[in-house]
């Protein structure tokens, strides 16, 4: 068995919206090492919670994902993206409102701007969304990981949480009939 050392992994960071839910989503695709819940793309250092819900540090909420690019391509991770939020409504997911909630994708390299470039043109020009993209794609600058009650959230609260209940379950639900072939396995 290889260990994580000799694996060859890469990082995608993206912004869905709330990070409790694409946390939730990306956690369970085969080839996903570690998601963690953060901020992105502002101009804050170390932002909290609070600070970035307050609008004014220009941080997304976002997920740092950790992948094996041998098991799940960026490309893959993208498809999931694009089919597990809104991604024509600007500054908003649903009720969740506000800059923080934008869609972004902050890429690592060259190789992931062309990808997500690529990916966001075949995804504006399909039918999955009936108006146009309004996802930004940027250059990645530094990830803040979010306080410790933020990560693993619906896992460690699930049910016991309305938001949860109403938002993020049916999101993982939805995500988990779409994507089966993905999954992780036990």
């Amino acid at each position: 068995m290889t260990n994580q050392q000799d694996q060859k992994l890469a990082t995608a960071t993206l912004g869905t919206g709330c990070f409790w839910c694409t946390e939730a989503v990306f956690q369970k695709l085969a080839g996903v090492h570690t998601v963690v819940s953060g901020y992105s793309g502002g101009h804050v250092e170390n932002p909290t919670y609070e600070e970035v819900c307050a609008k004014t540090t220009g941080h997304a909420e976002v997920v740092q994902i950790t992948f094996d690019p041998k098991k799940i391509s960026y490309a893959e991770l993208l498809d999931v993206f694009w089919r597990n939020h809104e991604t024509t409504t600007p500054n908003r997911q649903g009720n969740d409102v506000g800059p923080q909630y934008r869609s972004a994708i902050f890429f690592h390299d060259a190789e992931q701007e062309a990808i997500a470039r690529r990916s966001f043109a075949e995804t504006d020009a399909s039918d999955l969304w009936p108006n146009p993209l309004v996802t930004e794609i940027s250059s990645f600058e530094v990830f803040y990981p979010a306080e410790d009650y933020h990560q693993k959230y619906f896992e460690r609260v699930g049910g016991r949480n309305p938001y949860c209940t109403f938002v993020v379950k049916p999101k993982v639900d939805k995500f988990k009939k779409a994507f089966k072939d993905k999954l992780k396995t036990a």
